[in-house]
């Protein structure tokens, strides 16, 4: 398939020079392959980012969305808007948790997070509460989330950052009560449960476990952000729940609309009921197209056993990945695969930026965090032929690079 107009620019000179790009212009996908605006396919091992759960224009999906459409697109939070409770119902029936506030982003879900974790301190009599929060970590690029993040990079040039958090290392519960010891200023701890941006790094189970009874001792929010790990994408419906815990505050967004804007944050009983009239607010959260993109994603999820998929596609593909490379793993020119489900990251002893565009050129669209870390989080209808075509085209361009002289 061609077109008439080819994407050749690799920056336009009107859009802002915000990202790294490639000389890539995606036209269009089915399931999970997309196309470029030259004709040229690629397997999506990235998914938009962990955000395209169904893929690319699912059968049912669309549909839904085109008759949402033609009804109503927008509508202010002055009124009523029937799938928010549709969908918040669905929610917290997923996550044993009680009440839910739309928003449109990660960002927003994790900035009424903090906004929570400050509310609730001062609902006790704390005048400057402070939150636990971790290295390495990400929860977005607005002046507050990114005072949470645990990456210097991307702070630098936007200090004074935010005062209030203190931040410890993941894994490590020990450290986490020296940080803490004898300060009654702690409100709240703030964590992904798997780091994606900060280089695919899984929180312990038993970390989390002792992470909870922590929290409930000492009257703190357990924030657990579920933006990258969440829906689906580990084989439960939130990563956290491999522990077997429920926290108190859980951002959400990415792959609850399947690529339509939707962010959410679902609260338990103990900070259900923090934010009161005029406390927090959005224009476009909880919109109908966004509320029926959420519905109609869980509903899908459900009745196509996407969690199990994940589960299952993700366990070959780590294992695949595992034998394809294994010599580099013996040697430490790979330190480790980890991640789960179809959240995995194959952390190598160099950086490996170059093979985004490496793994592009062959066909595959994959992601580089944390410098030395290939990203997968692909859609969550990924086939296990489809992960045998991941590790096909990926393994031999991390062997080759990796043989590459420093």
């Amino acid at each position: 398939m061609t077109h008439d107009s080819p994407f050749i620019e690799a920056q336009s000179p009107h859009v802002m020079h915000t990202y790294g790009r490639l000389p890539i212009a995606l036209s269009h996908g089915q399931g999970c392959h997309v196309w470029d605006v030259n004709g040229k396919q690629y397997l999506d091992a990235l998914g938009g980012i962990a955000v395209n759960t169904l893929g690319h224009n699912h059968p049912q999906l669309v549909p839904a969305l085109q008759d949402q459409l033609g009804k109503i697109i927008h509508s202010c939070n002055y009124y009523h808007v029937p799938n928010q409770e549709v969908l918040a119902k669905k929610l917290v029936e997923l996550s044993g948790m009680s009440n839910v506030f739309f928003c449109s982003t990660g960002l927003e879900a994790n900035e009424a997070a903090l906004k929570l974790a400050r509310k609730f301190g001062h609902d006790k009599g704390i005048n400057r509460p402070e939150i636990v929060v971790y290295e390495k970590a990400f929860h977005g690029r607005s002046i507050a989330t990114l005072s949470a993040t645990g990456n210097p990079k991307i702070q630098a040039g936007f200090e004074p950052l935010v005062e209030g958090f203190i931040r410890v290392p993941i894994n490590d519960i020990d450290s986490l009560k020296a940080a803490t010891a004898n300060n009654p200023n702690v409100v709240a701890v703030f964590f992904e449960a798997i780091q994606g941006e900060g280089g695919v790094n899984p929180m312990h189970l038993d970390y989390l476990r002792a992470l909870r009874t922590l929290c409930d001792e000492r009257d703190w929010l357990m924030m657990i952000d579920e933006v990258q790990c969440g829906m689906g994408r580990t084989g439960k419906w939130f990563a956290h729940q491999w522990a077997g815990i429920v926290p108190d505050v859980m951002p959400l967004a990415k792959g609850l609309g399947s690529g339509v804007p939707v962010g959410a944050v679902v609260a338990g009983p103990k900070a259900a009921n923090i934010f009161k009239p005029g406390n927090h607010g959005t224009t476009f959260g909880g919109n109908p197209l966004a509320m029926r993109a959420g519905v109609e994603t869980i509903r899908i999820m459900e009745e196509s056993n996407l969690l199990d998929n994940a589960a299952y596609v993700g366990a070959h593909l780590k294992e695949s990945l595992h034998s394809a490379l294994a010599a580099e793993l013996a040697s430490g020119a790979v330190k480790e695969i980890r991640g789960q489900g179809l959240m995995l990251g194959i952390d190598l002893a160099k950086p490996c930026g170059a093979l985004v565009q490496q793994a592009a050129d062959q066909g595959l669209l994959i992601s580089v965090t944390a410098d030395t870390v290939v990203r997968l989080v692909p859609p969550l209808i990924l086939s296990r032929d489809e992960a045998d075509q991941i590790v096909a085209i990926l393994c031999p361009l991390i062997t080759a690079l990796l043989k590459e002289a420093p």
